[in-house]
């Protein structure tokens, strides 16, 4: 016993021996930016400034003052809100039409699954030619109906709405991938019982597969609400944070006030700041999934 035990001491310390540089290497690319992004929070630093002069707080009280970081912050949680709910919606949608198919659901899925494996760049850019005002498609589309179409970018409710429908159109094949996942080693003698009982249609959606699938939902809405925060290609290339500011998230505006503006002192306390909010919202979340696991309400 203690000889099989002595050998696998050793061993474990070979696999170590593989872990930990890559850790090292993973921890040295995430953690220094971080720490580094605190660290000049707490500076006035202006590219081509010879020196960073030490302020403390008050890039944090100047930023918390200044009615366009809360513009910012509101056009960034609507924005991840309508994206979030329309995502899982169809996402949930898709993954109980899948599993419900006896033939061509490998096929299906993967065509469905095609628009999330476009670098969102190139899908933006896609999207742009489609909602491009008076020749785009989506205008081409709308105009042989005689209907006028609007005016998909330049107009500030209409380029929301583009943007969420970037989102939107990338992004819920992730969602169905991962539900439909979890419908897959679902009990089915839950379902049976459920349908023994009565249950059928929303009623078995909402008191049996929702609670199995509760770790696929708290993991989607997790990552999904992290992507959705720093969300900044798609909006750069579609819009560029306009028509005026109506389309600018905090990230967008991290990048202005670091590269047009190049203040880095205080890009670096709004993504601090951003970080915090997500990390926040991420905890709730996990925190409101787990109580309602426990029953707490």
């Amino acid at each position: 016993m203690a000889s099989s035990s002595a050998r696998a001491y050793p061993r474990e310390i070979s696999l170590w021996l593989f872990v930990v540089p890559s850790a090292l290497v993973v921890l040295g690319i995430q953690l220094y930016p971080v720490l580094y992004a605190v660290y000049l929070s707490f500076f006035d630093y202006h590219i081509g400034q010879s020196q960073p002069r030490f302020v403390g707080a008050e890039n944090y009280l100047a930023l918390l003052g200044q009615d366009r970081v809360w513009a910012s912050l509101r056009t960034t949680l609507i924005l991840v809100a309508s994206s979030l709910a329309v995502e899982f919606v169809l996402g949930l949608l898709l993954a109980l039409g899948l599993y419900k198919l006896t033939r061509g659901a490998r096929l299906f899925s993967t065509l469905i699954f095609v628009p999330y494996l476009i670098t969102p760049v190139v899908a933006a850019l896609f999207l742009r030619w489609i909602f491009a005002a008076r020749w785009g498609l989506a205008d081409a589309v709308i105009a042989s109906f005689d209907i006028f179409p609007p005016d998909w970018l330049g107009s500030p409710v209409w380029a929301f709405v583009t943007i969420i429908v970037a989102d939107v159109w990338q992004f819920t094949p992730f969602v169905m991938l991962i539900l439909y996942a979890g419908l897959q080693g679902m009990d089915e003698a839950l379902l049976e019982a459920g349908k023994i009982d009565g249950a059928s249609g929303p009623r078995l959606v909402w008191h049996i597969i929702l609670p199995c699938l509760r770790p696929q939902i708290l993991f989607v809405l997790a990552i999904r609400l992290m992507d959705s925060f720093r969300t900044f290609d798609s909006i750069y290339v579609l819009t560029g944070g306009g028509p005026g500011t109506a389309t600018e998230t905090l990230t967008m505006y991290t990048y202005a006030m670091a590269f047009k503006q190049l203040d880095l002192g205080r890009a670096s306390t709004l993504g601090v700041l951003t970080m915090l909010i997500v990390t926040g919202l991420t905890l709730m979340i996990i925190s409101l999934m787990y109580r309602r696991e426990r029953g707490a309400f």
